[in-house]
Formats: structure tokens, C-alpha cells, sequence
């Protein structure tokens, strides 16, 4: 058994584990556009063995965060603002099919743990990063509580693509709180089983994130 394949956390391999630690980086900007990525560095930085980290760094080429140069190197990805209407085309019709689902589909334990993302963010206060982050649990769970996996893999992948445009006018967007804020209305359709209030919402959100990033570009 490789590195890659043994579990750690909640059953996730190395390589998940690594995959999910450099997207972050990745979607928050902490590795900034353009710049280089270092396998050895990475695997250094996290404990991983290298296998691993080159599994996740394949998985991230084809989600588009990093690029592969022959002879070059790897490199994160530029943020191109001309994809923002592609991407925003996408999540149109995607974001509110998954709400819709996630209400319809939920199970008790989906709808515990999304309950329980509502009170969070009923007391959240913090700012910047953590609320980024809050924003991309939220997604997360909505979409797992899809139950249709392709739906929820192809999200996931959207939803980094836009969050890290997001990221990149951050200082300059007004109302972070409240866009975040706005999932408060979406989870409790979604518990309710008002599949259409959650399609609405969900249709709303995404609406008002492209316009907001229009704003100021």
C-alpha cells in the first residue's frame, strides 16, 4: 500500500488530504497567480511524501488552479476575469439545481449538519479569510447533501474557480458579511424541504455574486 492510498483523516487518503490542503491555498490566494509550485517544498510543509502530493497536483490541473509548463515547471493559475461569465453561466444553472436537490434529497444527517452550519453562521463575527471559508463549507454541503456525486464534483470546481476571482477584489467589495450571510435564508429552505424557495435563493446568490464582482471591475 503507497503513501497515496492510506487513509487518514475521516477515511481520506494522502492524497485527498493534500488535495484539499493545497486547493485551499490555491482558492484563497494564499499561493498567488502565477506563482511557482514546488512539490518537494509542499510535501515538506504538510508531512506528505511526494506521491501524494503529485496525485493532488494532477487533479488540480485538471480543475484548472495550476498549469504545467514542459521544461517550465508548475504554476498556479492566472485568474482570467474574462472566465467570470463562463463560470457565472455554469452556476446559474447548476447552483439552483443543487439547492432544489439538497432540500428534496437531504438526509437526517445532512440536514443536522447543515443546521448546524446555520447557527454558525448566526454567531459568526469574524472576517476576511473565515468567512471565505465558512462560504466554501456552506457550498460544500449543500452539494454533498445532493447525493448525486458528479453534481457535487462538478461544483466543487466552479465553485473554486469563482471563489478565487472573489478573493482576488476583496478588498474592494463592500458587503462580504452579507453576501456570506445570505446562505442563512438558502440552509433553512433546504431543511424545510422547500425545494423551490432553495431554487430561487440559490438562483439570487449567484446573481448577486457576479454583479457584485462587475462592480468593481
Amino acid at each position: 500500500m503507497t503513501s497515496s492510498t492510506v487513509a487518514g483523516h475521516g477515511g481520506q487518503t494522502l492524497a485527498d488530504q493534500a488535495y484539499r490542503s493545497i486547493s485551499d491555498r490555491l482558492v484563497t490566494l494564499r499561493i498567488r497567480p502565477g506563482e511557482p509550485i514546488n512539490d518537494e517544498r509542499i510535501a515538506a510543509e504538510l508531512g506528505f511524501g511526494r506521491t501524494p502530493v503529485r496525485e493532488a497536483l494532477k487533479r488540480l490541473e485538471h480543475e484548472r488552479l495550476i498549469v504545467a509548463y514542459p521544461r517550465r515547471g508548475t504554476f498556479a493559475t492566472e485568474v482570467q476575469i474574462a472566465d467570470l461569465g463562463h463560470i457565472s453561466e455554469v452556476r446559474r444553472q447548476l447552483e439552483p439545481l443543487a439547492a432544489a436537490l439538497a432540500a428534496e434529497r437531504a438526509a437526517e444527517g445532512d440536514r443536522a449538519a447543515l443546521g448546524r452550519l446555520l447557527e454558525r453562521l448566526s454567531d459568526t463575527a469574524g472576517g476576511g479569510a473565515d468567512l471565505i471559508r465558512l462560504d466554501m463549507t456552506v457550498h460544500r454541503a449543500i452539494y454533498a447533501a445532493t447525493r448525486n456525486p458528479y453534481l457535487e464534483d462538478t461544483l466543487i470546481r466552479y465553485d473554486n474557480l469563482a471563489t478565487r476571482i472573489w478573493c482576488l477584489f476583496l478588498d474592494r467589495l463592500p458587503g462580504l458579511a452579507g453576501h456570506v450571510h445570505e446562505h442563512g435564508p438558502l440552509l433553512r429552505a433546504i431543511v424545510d424541504r422547500d425545494a423551490e424557495k432553495a431554487r430561487a435563493l440559490a438562483a439570487s446568490h449567484v446573481e448577486g455574486f457576479e454583479a457584485a464582482i462587475r462592480g468593481v471591475i
